[in-house]
């Protein structure tokens, strides 16, 4: 019983800390749509800093940003290779964990971490926008909003209170709803399942980059933790933590797999952030064997 109290307690609370991000998300989202005299004034969600600020954002031990830039690319706020740089760069509990786990050994691995997350995250999201440069994002006029169509409702007759509080807060409410959902299912899973994908983890010293960054795929923070763990205990190279920090998004691929429509788009960005996390944990793994001592 106190297991599964467990289980409950700790998919609400990864929830829970969600929330205020969803809240401010779609607050944002709100004040996008309506082109305000502040988001007149500066374009940094779609400019040419877009991929470095959202790397750095990433970088932010909070997996809420991952939330918040999944749901704006939803609405095609942002561009893809932001949306990569957000992902790639998120490091979930990894940080907080490599700070304060055991004796705190690995604690002298959380720079080199950063540094490789935020260079791999930056290049990345340069890359894919320069890729597709030709991707559309929503045009929308003054005043013009998409969530009449998709909610059933006319937030055009609302009152600023009601617009950029009431509304914001009901849409946070129906994704919250959504995300513990999917964490209590993931949750049990993991749960019963951590001992085989720790053993499925700790695999050859060449494999681990492919088999982490597939753990690190997991929309859950728990999958940062086993990989984090694994690192931690010794069971996995310093490799195959890269490899599975880069694949890693925390929630935010549960916003994305909530759209069907997009499906194919989301299995898209789920494949590149494989490949990432891999090829970065193999580049990673090559340099510790190209410059270990003799």
């Amino acid at each position: 019983m106190g297991e599964i109290l467990d289980i409950l307690s700790d998919a609400l609370w990864d929830s829970v800390r969600v929330f205020p991000f969803l809240f401010l998300m779609y607050v944002l989202i709100e004040l996008l749509e309506r082109r305000t005299a502040v988001t007149r004034q500066s374009n940094v969600l779609r400019g040419g800093l877009a991929p470095l600020l959202g790397a750095a954002t990433g970088i932010i031990p909070q997996c809420g940003f991952s939330v918040m830039a999944a749901k704006l690319y939803d609405r095609r706020l942002i561009r893809t290779g932001t949306l990569l740089s957000v992902f790639i760069a998120t490091s979930d509990e990894a940080i907080v964990l490599l700070l304060t786990a055991g004796d705190g050994s690995k604690a002298f691995s959380v720079m080199p971490l950063v540094a490789i997350l935020f260079v791999t995250a930056t290049g990345a999201g340069y890359l894919c926008n320069a890729l597709l440069r030709r991707e559309k994002l929503a045009e929308l006029g003054e005043g013009e909003s998409v969530h009449g169509t998709r909610c059933g409702h006319d937030h055009e007759e609302d009152g600023a209170l009601r617009r950029y509080l009431v509304h914001p807060l009901l849409h946070a409410l129906e994704i919250f709803a959504y995300i513990l959902a999917v964490n209590l299912a993931f949750g049990f899973a993991m749960h019963y399942a951590s001992d085989a994908i720790s053993a499925f983890l700790q695999g050859g010293y060449w494999f681990q980059p492919l088999v982490a960054a597939a753990v690190g795929l997991i929309p859950n923070c728990a999958a940062s933790v086993l990989v984090s763990q694994a690192y931690v205990l010794g069971g996995l190279s310093f490799g195959g933590l890269v490899a599975g920090v880069c694949a890693n998004a925390g929630l935010g691929f549960l916003l994305l797999f909530k759209n069907a429509k997009k499906i194919g788009r989301t299995f898209a960005v789920l494949a590149v952030m494989y490949a990432v996390g891999v090829a970065a944990g193999y580049l990673v793994l090559g340099g510790m064997q190209l410059f270990a001592p003799a």
